[in-house]
């Protein structure tokens, strides 16, 4: 095989690969994952299938990273910013999705 068709060949793959991937949207419609109350998403049904665990692992870092940023830009502590993303996360909770009370159990909007 040339290396053009490698190439060719594993970025049809990649192409496919992110066609079938879930993204947190629908992975929220379908209660895979919700907010959960330290500001990161978790998985609301255990276990979660690989799929599911890899992307709470993205998102996760993401948001991570934005809360470090943040707090270093206000001062804050990025578990203080990572609760205030929170409140604002379930706020804006569609109807039927997940989140996580106060004491961690998972309740539906």
């Amino acid at each position: 095989m040339t290396m053009t068709k490698m190439m060719t060949t594993i970025g049809l793959l990649l192409l496919l690969q992110n066609a079938w991937a879930i993204d947190l949207r629908d992975a929220k419609e379908q209660g895979l994952v919700g907010e959960a109350n330290t500001g990161y998403v978790a998985a609301v049904i255990s276990p979660a299938s690989a799929e599911v665990r890899a992307l709470i692992a993205e998102v996760n870092a993401k948001r991570k990273a934005e809360f470090e940023a943040a707090a270093k830009k206000t001062g804050a502590s990025a578990q203080q910013v990572a609760y205030r993303f929170y409140e604002l996360a379930v706020q804006k909770t569609a109807a039927g999705g997940y989140y996580q009370d106060s004491s961690g159990k998972w309740k539906k909007k």
